[in-house]
């Protein structure tokens, strides 16, 4: 393998590698926006009426 072809092929591989961490970190950041817009949803959620849930009946 000459030096042209090795270099070329080194330099691929870092265009590859820096492409990867760059969807990866777009990926990170959407996951981290949804996840706050969740938890703005929830938080902006009505509360349940109070009674609900406070006794249940059983029978056996």
């Amino acid at each position: 393998m000459d030096i042209a072809a090795l270099s070329t092929a080194m330099s691929q591989a870092s265009v590859a590698q820096a492409a990867s961490l760059q969807v990866m970190s777009m990926a990170k950041d959407m996951a981290q926006q949804q996840g706050q817009q969740m938890a703005e949803m929830l938080k902006s959620a009505s509360a349940p009426h109070p009674n609900l849930g406070r006794s249940f009946d059983i029978s056996v």
